[in-house]
């Protein structure tokens, strides 16, 4: 006798209620602000196109030409700071020289002079054949050099006076410097300064 298969009554399974699941919130971690040595360039506003005008454009042909730089005067010389008064004051000193000298100058060649004209017969003559030891040679020789020297004396002088009345008197004319008044005062003439003179510090 075959048993009957029993059947199983089928077990509905009870519905389960998933609990609710709370999220934990969430902390957002702290940015920290980077430090960039780089500076950020400032914005730029766009400059405007150079428009290029061509050279036969009547633009480059009507425009006005630019003015040549003006031409700087060059420096010049140191005036010397003597007032008019100084000026007359030197002017009757070389007067006053200028006469002493030219009167040194005449008075020595009349001495020389007259050395020749009393030369008695047989006396050496002043020429080259005569001897180095004569007397009257040696001394008519040294009248006529004094006179030069004092005629020479002369001319400088002339040569100062016009120098008052171009407006140059007291400038020296190595180094463009005024002289100083006590050098004028001493030397009427004088064209250069004491440093500056013939064996001077400036000529070394």
């Amino acid at each position: 006798v075959k048993a009957a298969p029993v059947k199983a009554a089928p077990v509905k399974a009870a519905p389960v209620k998933a609990a609710p699941v709370k999220a934990a919130p969430v902390k957002a971690a702290p940015v920290k602000a980077v430090q960039t040595s780089r500076a950020v360039p400032a914005p730029t506003t766009a400059l405007p196109a150079t428009r290029v005008v061509p050279k036969d454009s009547p633009v480059t042909k009507n425009a006005p030409a630019k003015a040549a730089p003006k031409a700087v005067p060059k420096p010049e010389p140191t005036k010397p700071a003597f007032d008019k008064k100084f000026f007359e004051e030197q002017r009757v000193l070389l007067h006053e020289e200028r006469a002493k000298y030219l009167r040194s100058a005449q008075i020595l060649k009349a001495d020389a002079d007259a050395l020749v004209a009393e030369r008695e017969p047989g006396d050496v003559q002043f020429d080259e054949e005569s001897g180095e030891g004569d007397t009257l040679a040696v001394e008519r020789d040294f009248d006529l050099a004094r006179s030069a020297q004092a005629r020479q004396q002369v001319e400088e002088i002339d040569e100062a006076l016009a120098r008052i009345d171009a407006g140059t008197y007291g400038i020296c004319k190595s180094s463009g410097l005024p002289i100083p008044k006590e050098r004028l005062r001493a030397i009427p003439w004088a064209t250069e300064r004491v440093e500056y003179k013939v064996g001077g510090l400036g000529r070394r």
